[in-house]
C-alpha cells in the first residue's frame, strides 16, 4: 500500500477513537464479565466515564461503537464503557444475580476501570466519577451501583426494569440525580415496582424524577434523549476534577407528577410526595416534553 494511504488510514482510524475490550473472570454473582471502551481520539483527559448496560444477560459492548453516545462523549469528554453481563445458570432466569453489584459484579466494572487506565494513556480512568445508563435489567444494575458505591456516581437512569435488592437506599445515595423511566404500557409489576422505589426515596428527599413515557411499552423510547439531557446538566453542576459537588434541593425544580407541572424548588411545599426533581429548568423542560408526549426542544 502506497505511504500515503497508510498514512490516511491511520488517520482515519485514529479520528474514529480508540477501542479496547477487556474480559474479567467469573465471580461470586456472574458468569461473563465483558467491558468495550471508546474515549474520543481528541480527549487528552476524561472527565467522566458513561457505563452503559444493556438488558437482560445482553451484550452490550456494541453501545461503544453507537454514533448517538460517541458522539455524546465527544461533546463532553467522557469515555463510554459498555458492558455485558451474564448470571451463572439458575432456575429463574427473570431474576438477574449479577445486577446485585455488591456480591461480586460491581467490583468486576471497577476492576476493568482500572484495567482500561494500565492499558491506555487515561490513568484517571480508574477513579473518574461516572454516569450510568441501562435498559431493563441495565437499569436495575445502575440502581444497585449507586446504592453500593454513591460516591462515585454523578448521575444515573433506571429504565422501566422490574428486579431490584435495595428498596431505601442511603440518603449519600438518594443525594445523586437520576430519573426512574417507566412505560405506560409496559408491565403493571414493572411499573409498581419502579413507581414504589421513587416513591419511598423521594420521601427520603431523593433528588430524583419520575417518568411515565405515554404509550411507551418495555423499550427504550425516549429515556435515552431526556437521559442525556440529565447528563450533561449534572457533569456541569458536578463534576470538579476528582471530586463531586453536591447538589442544593433548592436549587433545582420540582415537578408535580399529576399536574405535569413545574416550578422552581425555592417556591415549593416541603412535601415530598407526589413530586419529582429535577437539576435545572433545561432538565424540567425536557422532562415535561416526554412525559406529556411532546417533542423535546432542540
Amino acid at each position: 500500500m502506497p505511504i500515503a494511504l497508510i498514512l490516511a488510514a491511520a488517520l482515519a482510524q485514529s479520528a474514529a477513537g480508540a477501542t479496547t475490550d477487556l474480559t474479567i473472570p467469573p465471580g461470586a454473582n456472574f458468569d461473563k464479565a465483558e467491558f468495550r471502551l471508546w474515549y474520543p481520539p481528541s480527549t487528552e483527559t476524561v472527565q467522566a466515564t458513561l457505563v452503559l448496560v444493556p438488558g437482560s444477560n445482553g451484550d452490550g459492548r456494541p453501545m461503544a461503537d453507537d454514533r448517538f453516545w460517541q458522539e455524546f462523549a465527544t461533546r463532553h469528554r467522557l469515555a463510554l464503557v459498555a458492558c455485558r453481563f451474564t448470571d451463572k445458570p439458575h432456575d429463574q432466569a427473570f431474576i438477574e444475580h449479577y445486577v446485585n453489584v455488591s456480591q461480586g459484579s460491581g467490583q468486576a466494572l471497577l476492576d476493568a476501570l482500572s484495567g482500561f487506565a494500565d492499558r491506555t494513556r487515561h490513568a484517571e480512568l480508574a477513579t473518574a466519577p461516572l454516569l450510568f445508563w441501562g435498559m431493563s435489567a441495565g437499569g436495575e444494575f445502575n440502581y444497585e451501583f449507586v446504592a453500593w458505591k454513591p460516591e462515585r456516581v454523578v448521575a444515573f437512569v433506571v429504565n422501566k426494569g422490574g428486579i431490584y435488592y435495595s428498596a431505601l437506599v442511603s440518603r449519600a445515595a438518594r443525594e445523586v440525580p437520576g430519573i426512574l423511566f417507566v412505560g405506560e404500557k409496559d408491565l403493571e409489576s414493572r411499573v409498581n415496582m419502579i413507581a414504589g422505589l421513587f416513591a419511598v426515596n423521594r420521601r427520603g428527599g431523593a433528588l430524583w424524577a419520575f417518568a411515565n413515557e405515554p404509550g411507551v411499552a418495555h423499550e427504550v423510547a425516549r429515556s435515552r434523549d431526556l437521559a442525556t439531557v440529565l447528563f450533561a446538566d449534572a457533569l456541569a453542576l458536578r463534576v470538579s476534577g476528582s471530586s463531586l459537588k453536591p447538589l442544593d434541593p433548592k436549587s433545582g425544580y420540582v415537578a408535580d407528577l399529576k399536574a405535569r407541572t413545574f416550578r422552581p424548588a425555592a417556591e415549593a411545599p416541603p412535601q415530598t410526595e407526589g413530586t419529582a426533581w429535577l437539576p435545572t429548568l433545561t432538565v424540567a423542560k425536557a422532562w415535561q416534553a416526554v412525559v406529556t408526549g411532546q417533542p423535546l426542544s432542540q
